[in-house]
């Protein structure tokens, strides 16, 4: 026995106002955190289960607990790739075992998983999906912003990001239309897109519906978010994306992230690296796979009226390395 212990509790935080994306709205973010104990040592990681993966918090959380005893008796971070599926309570497991291994060697993450130390990133902020008027008004309220991403729907696309070009005149965009497009949409969008300066777009098509993909031009990038999960994705991505989303609560944690971003790069991908709305304890091992991503989109704590105390500091776009207490030194 080695004398870990599992501790689980769910966490709401809410959201400021409302975002909305094509499936609908939220005004709170329900969060999991797992914490292992380890004598004065402890080991956090933050998850975040979302119902279009069937995942519940209280699903995830029970799944958590249930590696309790394989905890206890010592289970690492390669036995739990084997123990649990992809998702979010892997995740949170995982990085709380990163985060423990860190804070009882005196080691930092970084350092344990052979990464160059974290710099400052720049990281997109998102615009939620509303009508033309009220995108227009919230690109202009953030037009100093290196980078935006525009959530869409199946209407109005072009004329949403007409006016958000236009209140953010020399703004990097990218759009993510989750899932709610057809391939003739899309096949209409791209060019116009590209003509208002969008970089890429995020998952137009239904996962299972990427094969349609093959046989359209893509004068924009186009990124694999629910169609991208783990490593196992990447075969069936090719020739069909350009790009692919990394979240660590798709993943499963850091150790499998780390994996996808270099087969993804070695097949010849761009990187994204996204997240869910969540704190900054989420966002903390997700900065460590992107920091060579073409696209960074890790704004969630900046989406939230409130952020855990100390979190990552955000400032003219960038967002700064998380501070040791937080996680992962």
């Amino acid at each position: 026995m080695s004398g870990r212990r599992l501790s689980v509790r769910a966490e709401t935080w809410p959201i400021e106002g409302s975002f909305t994306i094509s499936r609908g709205s939220r005004t709170e973010s329900r969060v999991v955190v797992a914490e292992i104990a380890d004598g004065d040592h402890i080991g956090r990681g933050e998850c975040l289960p979302y119902a279009r993966y069937d995942e519940t918090v209280e699903g995830v959380a029970a799944l958590i607990e249930s590696v309790g005893p394989a905890i206890a008796d010592g289970i690492d971070r390669a036995g739990l790739q084997d123990r649990l599926p992809p998702g979010a309570a892997r995740n949170a497991l995982d990085c709380a075992l990163w985060d423990l291994e860190a804070k009882r060697t005196g080691t930092p993450v970084w350092r344990l998983a052979g990464l160059a130390e974290p710099a400052p990133l720049v990281t997109a902020y998102t615009l939620s999906l509303g009508t033309v008027e009220a995108m227009g008004a919230a690109a202009r309220a953030n037009a100093r912003r290196p980078l935006l991403k525009v959530k869409l729907g199946s209407e109005d696309i072009v004329e949403r990001v007409r006016a958000v070009r236009a209140g953010a005149p020399e703004t990097r965009l990218v759009v993510d239309a989750n899932e709610a497009w057809t391939p003739a949409l899309l096949t209409e969008a791209l060019p116009e897109l590209a003509r208002l300066g969008v970089e890429m777009v995020e998952q137009p098509l239904p996962a299972g519906a990427d094969d349609a993909l093959a046989g359209i031009d893509r004068s924009v990038a186009v990124c694999a978010d629910e169609s991208c999960h783990d490593t196992a994705s990447l075969v069936g991505l090719a020739g069909r994306y350009d790009m692919i989303n990394i979240k660590l609560d798709k993943t499963g944690g850091l150790t499998e992230a780390l994996r996808l971003a270099e087969g993804a790069q070695a097949a010849g991908f761009g990187v994204m690296v996204g997240c869910m709305i969540a704190t900054s304890l989420s966002m903390a091992p997700a900065m460590l796979v992107a920091a060579d991503a073409r696209v960074v989109d890790l704004d969630g704590p900046l989406l939230l009226a409130r952020d855990r105390t100390p979190g990552i500091v955000y400032a003219d776009g960038l967002m700064r390395p998380p501070p040791g207490e937080l996680w992962g030194a």
